[in-house]
């Protein structure tokens, strides 16, 4: 197998802040974050000033010296470093081979899974083999259950394991664990279906694409600890098929638990990718599927089309589009007009928001509704055309003109460095795709703004822009760029003068009857709506005047719908694991140690499985409590009436000897012993709702059965001692 890729990150990439002359040469990178390069990775640079033999050379081993430097290749008759320079991680393809089925049957490499069953593997390799032997002998497995098929089993492992070469041989063979082998060989669990087909099916993968590591070269996986604890074994009798669909885990753990799970009644928060998973698990294994059982689900997200190689219980039918945001250039400033023109205190509104927002939202109106308002679609056009002019090359002048590439900082230092590239404006050429693309994106979204028909006839574009005259450009003194988040948002002062003029700018409400505009919502999947035409053009120019490499259209769309890339394998793996201790929670498992944490990387790949910590446990008397407990108190006494604070004090003090010192509820405080002595007065003959609704002042809505309250406490020797939360149950 030719590796490309072993752990699917993308490459790493460093600020170069040095490179010295010497053999070998050292490379520091800038002190704001580590490079988490690691010895032996292969690494290339770009845009290093001075030192030019480097950019573009040979992906270089690196050997790392510290958290900010490596070593390189011998640089002594390279050119002097002077400054800049970018260093990405390349990832070099390698070659892997395995061994034979029969060689690996003979020689195993097992990967383990979980040290707590460390000799499990190697018994497993030999139960496996016995196992099959035991199929081809009677064409079936063992019948579930069954003493006397498991002592067969157990005899054909024993010959297995006299007859096995030396890497194979077994001092002892675990007669126990095969004979469970044999107990459950002809189950059929659906979660373990999904963690052993989520784990096959990314192997598949990786063999027809290189990349990721795989599996070497055996994998045995066991969930025993699911089995009913203690030794109550199952019989034979318990696990006879019924002739339904669940009768591979009737097989393995009997007919009463199938009983169990049907009567679950379960709520499920959220169905997407992990959620869709765990919806087929419960349906194959019977969840809240009998009487009186009940799965309910909740999701307010909504689904994209991109979600759905994951999310398989939808269709693109059940796709509802929506985005909050697109570019700030056709959706925010059409909702603001539309408030403008139906909202009478929308202007008065915008004068509560912070910093400079109050000038930059009636700017925008204005922009909208009088400075930029297009007639038909000839107007749109020249609006995206003068607008590209804006954001490539006036913009970018005037920061080289504020900042000029040879700019120093206050401590003799270039401006323009590390971090900071310096870019260049760009010039219109009505030849360049990418340009066109831009105007013909950006003209047809501003359109549609407007509730007008746009064009996608590129020529017809190109000749109205090559009629245009661009305004020639007039540098501005005195325009303070901010350059950096701090400065940005401390720059918070607003001109009144300015609001007072826009104001009476402005059009009147009443003066556009019927006027509303048609704010875009972002959807990255239509390929015929010019959004993501827009955004591949916008970022790709931003790029362009930075010099930085363009991104292809995946990229973008991956970056703009804010998709994390993610495979129905995983999803089914973990769930498969999810499901397995779903098992143990339904019968009851009370063992610490029959509870398993999992923690899987397919692509390295990495299996870890251990057993739960215990949770740390206190005590106040003789009375231990973990955060698992708590106190139950019922807040409506016998007479209809509601607990007050002084009952709720005194009824701790005599039922459990603890004074409490603080009460709160959230983030309010209910009770503290330091309070004025007015306010405690007034409060303990108040109800503890009536409190925590005044405290809060929020009221409590009928749909509250309980509060959680949060308690200091004195035992009777004074000690502050801890203890458990309080459940008061209102209703």
């Amino acid at each position: 197998m030719i590796l490309t890729d072993s752990n699917g990150e993308q490459p790493l990439t460093a600020m170069v802040s040095m490179v010295t002359k010497g053999n070998p040469g050292i490379v520091t990178c800038l002190d704001e974050s580590r490079h988490g390069f690691e010895s032996g990775d292969f690494i290339s640079f770009t845009e290093v000033q001075g030192m030019n033999e480097l950019n573009g050379i040979c992906p270089l081993e690196i050997k790392v010296l510290g958290r900010y430097t490596f070593s390189i290749c011998d640089t002594s008759n390279f050119s002097d470093y002077i400054r800049g320079g970018i260093v990405s991680q390349v990832k070099i393809a390698k070659k892997i081979s395995f061994k034979s089925l029969l060689n690996s049957l003979a020689e195993p490499d097992f990967v383990i899974t979980d040290f707590a069953k460390y000799s499990h593997s190697a018994q497993l390799h030999i139960g496996f083999q016995a196992l099959h032997q035991f199929c081809a002998q009677h064409g079936r497995s063992p019948r579930p259950h069954s003493e006397k098929a498991a002592a067969e089993l157990v005899t054909l492992a024993e010959a297995v394991k006299a007859q096995a070469p030396p890497a194979v041989q077994q001092d002892n063979l675990d007669e126990d664990l095969i004979t469970k082998l044999a107990y459950v060989a002809a189950g059929d669990l659906a979660p373990m279906n999904a963690f052993t087909g989520g784990l096959a099916a990314q192997e598949v993968m990786k063999a027809c694409t290189g990349k990721f590591m795989p599996v070497m070269q055996w994998l045995y996986f066991d969930a025993l600890e699911c089995l009913p604890e203690g030794q109550e074994a199952l019989s034979e009798d318990k696990c006879l098929p019924c002739q339904n669909r669940y009768d591979g885990q009737v097989a393995v753990f009997g007919s009463g638990l199938q009983e169990k799970l049907g009567k679950q009644r379960y709520f499920l928060v959220g169905a997407g990718a992990i959620g869709c998973e765990l919806l087929k698990n419960f349906a194959m294994i019977g969840l809240g599927c009998g009487d009186g059982g009940s799965i309910t689900v909740t999701d307010m997200d909504i689904i994209e089309k991109s979600n759905l190689n994951r999310q398989f219980l939808f269709r693109p039918w059940d796709v509802t589009w929506a985005r909050d945001e697109f570019e700030g250039l056709f959706k925010q400033p059409a909702e603001n007009v539309n408030k403008y023109v139906t909202d009478a205190k929308f202007v008065e509104r915008t004068l509560c928001l912070a910093g400079t927002q109050p000038l930059q939202v009636q700017e925008a109106v204005q922009r909208s509704l009088v400075l930029q308002r297009p007639q038909s679609w000839a107007d749109c056009v020249p609006w995206a055309y003068y607008h590209w002019h804006t954001q490539y090359s006036n913009n970018i002048r005037q920061l080289l003109h504020n900042f000029p590439p040879n700019q120093l900082t206050g401590s003799g230092a270039p401006f323009w460095s590390g971090p900071k590239c310096c870019p260049h404006p760009l010039i219109f050429d009505v030849n360049n795709p990418l340009h066109l693309d831009y105007v013909i994106a950006a003209a047809n979204l501003f359109a549609q703004t407007y509730g007008m028909m746009g064009s996608q006839d590129r020529s017809a574009v190109t000749k109205l822009i090559q009629s245009m005259q661009v305004p020639e450009f007039t540098l501005k003194s005195g325009v303070r760029i901010q350059v950096s988040d701090q400065e940005l948002q401390t720059s918070s002062s607003v001109d009144d003068n300015r609001l007072q003029e826009l104001k009476a700018m402005l059009p009147t409400p009443e003066s556009l009857p019927g006027f509303k505009m048609y704010p875009i919502n972002f959807e990255k999947d239509d390929d015929t709506n010019f959004h993501m035409d827009f955004i591949v053009a916008a970022s790709n120019l931003r790029a362009e005047n930075y010099n930085i490499p363009l991104g292809d259209r995946h990229k973008s769309k991956l970056i703009a719908g804010k998709i994390i890339p993610a495979i129905a394998t995983t999803t089914a793996a973990v769930v498969g694991l999810v499901c397995l201790e779903l098992y143990k929670v339904v019968q009851g498992h009370q063992q610490l140690e029959s509870y398993k944490n999992s923690f899987i990387n397919l692509a390295l790949p990495i299996f870890c499985f251990s057993g739960p910590l215990a949770p740390p446990r206190h005590q106040f008397y003789n009375q231990e409590w973990t955060l698992w407990d708590r106190f139950e108190v019922q807040g409506l006494q016998p007479n209809g009436k509601e607990m007050t604070l002084k009952q709720f004090l005194d009824h701790f003090k005599s039922e459990c000897k603890l004074e409490i010192t603080m009460l709160s509820q959230g983030v309010s405080m209910l009770y503290s012993f330091f309070m004025p002595p007015s306010k405690l007065k007034e409060r303990m003959n108040q109800s503890m709702t009536e409190i925590v609704s005044r405290v809060s002042k929020r009221k409590l809505g009928h749909h509250v059965q309980a509060l959680v309250l949060e308690l200091r406490c004195n035992d009777e020797d004074g000690e502050d001692v801890e203890v458990p939360y309080v459940r008061y149950t209102i209703h």
